[in-house]
């Protein structure tokens, strides 16, 4: 399994989307077996909103995290302005 850092960004003006959404989005994340999920939350802004999310997770292929991540409530409601997913070299801290 590959360490995967996905990194998103709320569009402006769109907090109300992540409020309404974030309860079928935490239902989501732990859902697919071929995505494990290791760390995640929100990143605030400087009033302490929520504007955004990091997450850590396992998988076999950027392509299974890439269409599980098309999957997300957050996504389907239009939340997701920026998104990054890049492969991560767990140096610190690792899970055993």
């Amino acid at each position: 399994m590959t360490h995967f850092l996905i990194y998103t960004e709320d569009k402006p003006d769109s907090l109300f989307i992540r409020l309404e959404n974030r309860e079928a989005h935490l239902n989501w994340v732990m859902s697919d077996p071929d995505v494990q999920l290791i760390s995640a939350g929100p990143w605030l802004d400087d009033a302490g909103d929520m504007r955004g999310s990091l997450l850590i997770v396992s998988a076999d292929a950027l392509e299974t995290v890439e269409t599980w991540l098309e999957q997300d409530p957050y996504n389907n409601a239009g939340l997701t302005g920026l998104k990054k997913v890049r492969r991560f070299n767990w140096l610190f801290g690792a899970p055993e």
